[in-house]
């Protein structure tokens, strides 16, 4: 039997990127979890964020944002830069984190995550207590460390983690591969 409950956000666990924001002396960093894929082709990625943020008003400023997933490592630093304002403090700083240029956009990437990837705002839409930014994927850069011999992406190696009700949690092990079921 199922229990009907109000809505809430019952979507969970979900990921948890850095997004870095803003360019020179401005470039900011905000946690956030409110962000997903969006489209394929062309690929594109959403983020949401409080207008209220400083970083909101540096992604509607210069119309770009840098995804960077963080690895389980980086816990302590995606915890720190989602509760400090960057309006106070200089993340980059204050976390030891490396800004370094990318190759499409302006805002800097950081360094010590193994997965960045640089996006172009395309759209954007008021949604309550949140504004989505739309950004198209300009670019995606990957430490070596964390390619397969095919040069893919290896996620057990980058070592994403998630946020589920306040907390953060890794991610344990493969369960099946997309179509494994018409094998």
């Amino acid at each position: 039997m199922k229990v009907t409950q109000e809505p809430h956000i019952a979507l969970r666990p979900v990921p948890v990127v850095l997004v870095s924001c803003g360019h020179g002396k401005q470039a900011n960093i905000i946690s956030i979890a409110w962000v997903g894929v969006v489209c394929s082709n062309p690929p594109q990625v959403a983020i949401a964020v409080r207008p209220e943020r400083h970083s909101h008003g540096l992604i509607r400023e210069t119309g770009e944002f840098v995804l960077n997933i963080p690895s389980e490592a980086q816990v302590a630093d995606v915890e720190y830069c989602g509760t400090v304002s960057g309006r106070e403090v200089n993340k980059f700083a204050a976390r030891g984190l490396t800004p370094v240029p990318g190759s499409a956009v302006q805002t800097p990437l950081i360094a010590e995550c193994p997965v960045n990837i640089e996006c172009a705002v395309r759209h954007t839409l008021r949604l309550g207590a949140h504004e989505m930014f739309i950004g198209e994927i300009l670019a995606v850069h990957a430490d070596e460390s964390v390619l397969d011999a095919n040069e893919e992406i290896d996620f057990t190696k980058a070592a994403p983690f998630c946020f589920n009700l306040g907390d953060y949690w890794s991610l344990k092990e493969k369960v099946g591969s997309y179509g494994y079921t018409k094998k």
